[in-house]
């Protein structure tokens, strides 16, 4: 970090962290009733200034602003209004059954708040994804420090004065700044840090939370496969593959991919796909500028990333089989679709994180496991097909954060769903009760009654007796 911007913010973020430390420790003491009131604050403020939200993230890249109310801000409201129906239920400590090594014992495990928390948003959608887990922050009883992308500079400013409309600095402060800022904050002692962005980023944060031992959630994302085999339905393939791969412009964590599907049926997919494409983004038509359905590339940088993509399997010899208007003075890029895809060019190696979807045909069942099980573990996996044992066979012989059946996208938004990846994709989950306990430490309470108890039988001095007793307890406790 560059010593005159570090000398500079330094002082500020101290004097919030420390504030917040101090008010952490005074949550401790808050009821329900305190936190119940600071969600439906936060509920109310919403729902009064939506257009105000749409707004900020549509100048950012043109989002479009239904798709900002269906995938920005109604997974927010859906995640307040879950959390405030089963909170008092979360709260509570959870009685444990005694063993019959520990009859005469009362345990309970007690759900404390971590205390100051850093959540790190990511651009892609920096409204859901900065206030989701705020939510489960606060429902937790803790105070946040939010560090939004600069990649949405009118969304992060936004959120700055939301925030100070609603909340006190010492309960949720926003910082604003470039990755600098995010490695000075990175420096503080929180006691939990979630961050949402690429796997690279993602094992800094880790590293700096090692220094502090801060616990951590980690959503990150990878290559997140489809497969359609030859029973599927291809129009529901088509039109549920469409929406989840080129909405927000294929800039979601979650989207497919790339598409794994049975020889004997890609060409109809493909023309199927094609046509759903263009009814969902052109009404009916080509999909150009002028489409109010469809979002951009969020910035020059990204543009010419994933146009390099593009040429480059173009220049391998991938089937381009629909390419449209692209212009780099607006970061617009319509739906590409590539077809076989060689394995050695870069849109079967990175994370797209754009229009691009690559298809790729399979014969043998087992060719989809080694696609898969080759690369990383995905966030998100999805399978087209009527048949339950090749449901059950890709089930059981991949790993991934999580899976949709005939369906794409979700799973992110099912309130009692844990949602997060595995290893490459992610540690920990979040959303709803998942998203309470990555704020929270589940405290064991063990209660034990005064005068003689059965421990005593194993305290020294060590006798022939005690050698009885204990090979009892290893033969049958």
């Amino acid at each position: 970090m560059d010593t005159t911007v570090e000398n500079a913010i330094r002082p500020h973020l101290e004097q919030v962290f420390e504030r917040q430390r101090k008010r952490s420790l005074e949550l401790r003491h808050d009821t329900i009733v305190d936190r119940l009131n600071r969600l439906r604050k936060l509920e109310s403020w919403i729902q009064a200034h939506r257009e105000r939200i749409k707004e900020a993230v549509h100048k950012d890249f043109m989002k479009p602003l239904l798709e900002v109310d269906t995938s920005e801000i109604y997974p927010v409201l859906t995640e307040l209004r879950h959390t405030i129906d089963h909170l008092d239920q979360w709260m509570r400590p959870k009685k444990i059954d005694a063993t019959l090594a520990y009859v005469g014992t009362r345990s309970e495990i007690q759900y404390e708040p971590k205390g100051v928390c850093l959540i790190i948003a990511p651009w892609n959608f920096p409204f859901n994804l900065c206030l989701g887990p705020l939510v489960s922050c606060i429902a937790a009883g803790n105070t946040a420090v939010i560090k939004p992308s600069e990649l949405t500079p009118n969304t992060s400013r936004f959120l700055k004065v939301m925030m100070g409309e609603i909340f006190e600095q010492e309960l949720v402060a926003v910082v604003e700044g470039a990755a600098d800022i995010s490695q000075a904050l990175l420096d503080f002692p929180f006691d939990h840090i979630f961050f949402t962005g690429s796997p690279a980023v993602g094992k800094l944060v880790m590293k700096a939370a090692s220094r502090h031992l801060s616990s951590v959630t980690l959503e990150l994302g990878g290559k997140s496969p489809t497969i359609i085999d030859s029973s599927a339905n291809l129009n529901d393939a088509a039109k549920r593959i469409a929406f989840g791969k080129f909405l927000n412009n294929g800039q979601t964590c979650i989207a497919p991919d790339y598409v794994l599907i049975e020889e004997s049926v890609k060409e109809e997919f493909v023309n199927k796909l094609r046509r759903e494409i263009q009814n969902m983004f052109g009404d009916g038509n080509e999909i150009n500028e002028q489409s109010t359905s469809y979002a951009r590339i969020v910035n020059a940088k990204h543009f010419h990333r994933v146009n390099d993509l593009l040429k480059d399997a173009i220049e391998r010899g991938v089937k381009v089989e629909q390419l449209g208007p692209i212009n780099p003075e607006t970061n617009f890029m319509a739906p590409v679709i590539l077809v076989d895809a060689p394995s050695n060019s870069k849109v079967m190696e990175e994370e797209i994180f754009g229009p691009l979807l690559p298809v790729v045909s399979f014969v043998k069942r087992d060719r989809v496991l080694e696609h898969i099980n080759q690369r990383p573990k995905p966030l998100a996996m999805y399978i087209f097909t009527k048949r339950r044992p090749f449901i059950e066979y890709i089930l059981q012989n991949t790993s991934a954060g999580g899976v949709c059946i005939n369906e794409c996208v979700l799973q992110f938004t099912h309130p009692n769903l844990p949602f997060g990846g595995v290893n490459n994709s992610g540690i920990g989950k979040s959303h709803g009760y998942h998203g309470f306990l990555a704020f929270s430490n589940e405290k064991p309470v063990l209660r034990q009654k005064s005068g003689w108890s059965g421990p005593y039988l194993l305290h020294p001095p060590y006798s022939s007796k005690m050698k009885r007793i204990v090979d009892v307890l290893l033969r049958w406790f």
